[in-house]
């Protein structure tokens, strides 16, 4: 495994930054309206007797030959059964992505701290919504940080081997041990110390949205 030493707290920056903004393409009113009509297994002229409209301006419509006007927008939304502003919603997409990764134990990045040694999982994917990733505590005590560690989002925590104590500015410390879990908004300053004699371990995720 690579390692380098970023700041404390700064893991969720670089992930953050490792991703890329996808910005969603122009809606064709036109493919839209066909998209719909057909949906409900209309020819042309059934559609066009539903909403009211002249069959040659429906087409028109669908092939981007002409711009409707609210009126005839209102009429073709009536005649879908939905709201004008559905019109113009484009649909969700509906296919899998069928995205996946693994991660080997052992195999994950390494980014190492004075408080923390982290092992980033799931790095192969550059965009997603959660930044998972398992931690080995090194701090002892509060005063080993750099004051409280937050950032934007939520996060997840579980704790693998040994005990911890979760030391968040609005609540007490929590002793936590195996098996406990804890989730908590990431917005809040939070830190995590090792109480066992060894350094304890932890699953992180935290999202990313």
């Amino acid at each position: 495994m690579s390692t380098t030493t970023p700041r404390p707290g700064s893991l969720i920056r670089i992930a953050r930054e490792n991703g890329t903004s996808e910005t969603a393409p122009p809606l064709d009113l036109g493919a839209r309206v066909r998209d719909l009509r057909r949906a409900q297994g209309w020819t042309l002229e059934q559609a066009a007797r539903q909403a009211g409209l002249a069959r040659s301006t429906l087409s028109k419509i669908e092939n981007g030959q002409m711009s409707p006007t609210y009126d005839a927008l209102k009429k073709l939304a009536q005649g879908l059964g939905i709201s004008v502003p559905q019109l113009f919603t484009p649909p969700r997409r509906d296919q899998v992505m069928g995205r996946m990764v693994t991660t080997r134990s052992g195999e994950g990045k390494a980014q190492i701290t004075a408080t923390y040694e982290h092992e980033l999982l799931a790095e192969a994917l550059k965009v997603k919504k959660m930044l998972p990733y398992r931690a080995r505590v090194r701090a002892r005590a509060f005063e080993e940080f750099d004051g409280w560690v937050r950032h934007d989002g939520e996060e997840f925590l579980y704790v693998l081997t040994g005990t911890i104590r979760l030391l968040t500015e609005f609540y007490e410390p929590v002793e936590m041990k195996r098996g406990d879990s804890a989730y908590y908004d990431a917005a809040m300053g939070h830190n995590v110390i090792s109480t066992s004699p060894e350094d304890a371990t932890i699953l992180w995720v935290t999202s990313l949205d």
